[in-house]
């Protein structure tokens, strides 16, 4: 634990590093998985039952928190941290994407956007600076850039326009952070799935100069392979001595083979909502426990996890309470697909201190598509 925000790389495996972030607050290690916590809360989760199963940072959302309760309201309660009961890290995205994909009525300009709330339709306005003061309200610990993320496809041009006014915004937003003890801020590599954009926007990130730097925009329905090539693309551009953080990824898939090309942080919804919905992830694929075929199913859903819940209950029952739509259905899927995924990355941090990342992914891999092939 640090008085200052550093990060640190401890071991390295071709291109992968198995580092820590340190802060104030605690060391995240990395590379880590963030759980989503958009509205300061981890869906089905309890701030106690996310640090059980071994996360060290969540990710809370600006947009929403500033439609409710409200950042001027949760900063008089103390901040974010207490306000949730996480004495841990916290990540707050800017809500760049949430106003892009969520907002009604949107209306863009150099100075920000102004734009509708997608909950009861209230006039809202964010720019950099508003962004960046919503977020020291919070009070999290890593703060994102303002940025704009344009729905892909899309022409090089929309691409180009929005890349460039997100490197002004970049600038506007490190300038409105100013300095903040102990607490980061991250740039934001955006440009579609244009090779010249990625680099250009990475080069214009490093000389504004962040304590880390994101790639955002990806995992937005392209297919994996144009994600993994901008990830290619722009890690050589990013300085080796800071964090890389992939937006919004992903499948365990992804993030294994982002791992390997030298990424250090991940967030997405998938695990937690894939548990409200009866799917779990496990060393043996993908389980849609609504499925009939598992209404007699006594066995655990895996009896290696990390999680009680997906080593002592039956699939037959979580089958039951995922049909009948009861909480604990939900509360107990949620849990072991965030085990899952901590599992995930404590074994590929193991692997890259051993050197061994390739073999741990190769054999990953294979588990997965053995559980398909016997339909499990």
């Amino acid at each position: 634990m640090s008085a200052e925000f550093s990060f640190t790389v401890h071991a390295t495996d071709e291109q992968a590093r198995l580092g820590a972030i340190s802060t104030p607050r605690g060391v995240i290690r990395t590379p880590a998985f963030m759980p989503v916590g958009t509205a300061a809360t981890v869906k089905a989760m309890s701030p106690d039952a996310v640090r059980a199963l071994g996360y060290d940072v969540v990710l809370c959302n600006t947009y929403h928190l500033m439609l409710a309760p409200g950042a001027e309201r949760i900063a008089a309660l103390g901040g974010l941290h207490r306000f949730m009961n996480w004495a841990h890290p916290i990540l707050t995205d800017s809500g760049g994407f949430q106003v892009m994909s969520l907002a009604r009525l949107r209306k863009l300009s150099e100075r920000g956007v102004i734009f509708q709330s997608h909950i009861d339709g209230s006039r809202h306005e964010l720019t950099p600076e508003r962004a960046m003061q919503v977020q020291r309200l919070l009070g999290s610990d890593i703060q994102m850039q303002f940025d704009e993320c344009v729905r892909l496809p899309c022409e090089h041009e929309e691409a180009e326009r929005a890349m460039r006014l997100s490197l002004r915004w970049a600038e506007r937003s490190k300038d409105a952070f100013g300095h903040e003890p102990g607490r980061a801020i991250f740039g934001i590599v955006q440009g579609g799935t244009e090779k010249d954009l990625r680099r250009f926007s990475a080069q214009g990130l490093v000389e504004t100069g962040f304590h880390g730097y994101a790639i955002g925009g990806l995992a937005v329905g392209e297919p994996q392979a144009a994600m993994l090539d901008m990830i290619d693309i722009v890690v050589p551009h990013l300085p080796s001595d800071r964090p890389r953080y992939l937006m919004g990824v992903g499948t365990p898939d992804d993030l294994l083979r982002s791992v390997k090309r030298g990424v250090d942080m991940f967030d997405c919804v998938l695990p937690t909502r894939a548990g409200r919905h009866g799917l779990v992830f496990t060393r043996r694929g993908r389980l849609n426990l609504r499925n009939a075929r598992f209404a007699d199913d006594a066995r655990p859903v895996d009896p290696l996890s990390s999680s009680p819940m997906a080593r002592d209950y039956s699939r037959a029952y979580w089958r039951h309470l995922a049909k009948s739509g009861e909480i604990l259905g939900m509360m107990g899927l949620t849990e072991i697909n965030l085990a899952y995924y901590h599992d995930l990355m404590s074994g590929a941090r193991q692997a890259i201190s051993e050197g061994r990342l390739d073999a741990y992914i190769t054999e990953a891999q294979r588990n997965w598509a053995e559980g398909e092939a016997e339909g499990r």
